[in-house]
């Protein structure tokens, strides 16, 4: 009777073995797609922070330059994040813009985890101002 021999099934191995494989990833694959759920959304995170740093970069650019306020603004709401603000502020010869904005989760295990508050701010020379 071969396959029988010792408690071993027809492959060889232990009877109590089988299914091992589908067990250990059934319980580790919602593991993995939370870590990847993770990770891409750090990445969503990290792309809308480059974007209200440009917001700000622009803005703060066009401001200096003599641009009109309200158009600059509009061109850093257009790059900023949806539901960003944009603030202007001059002092000192110089043109001062901070953007604010928040980044939603992806919902699902990340549900209780706060959105990311993001913020820039960018100081250019004001150029319409005599030094």
């Amino acid at each position: 009777m071969p396959g029988s021999v010792l408690g071993h099934g027809r492959r060889g191995g232990p009877r109590g073995e089988r299914g091992a494989a589908t067990a250990e990833l059934a319980m580790v694959l919602p593991l993995l797609v939370a870590v990847a759920m993770g990770l891409v959304w750090l990445l969503v995170v990290g792309a809308a922070q480059v974007r209200v740093v440009d917001a700000a970069r622009e803005t703060a650019r066009a401001v200096a330059r003599g641009d009109d306020e309200g158009a600059a603004v509009a061109r850093g709401l257009e790059v900023a994040p949806e539901g960003s603000s944009v603030s202007v502020g001059r002092s000192d010869g110089k043109v001062r813009v901070v953007v604010t904005g928040r980044v939603a989760g992806p919902g699902g295990l990340f549900a209780h985890l706060p959105a990311p508050r993001l913020r820039a701010e960018a100081v250019a020379l004001d150029e319409a101002v005599p030094p």
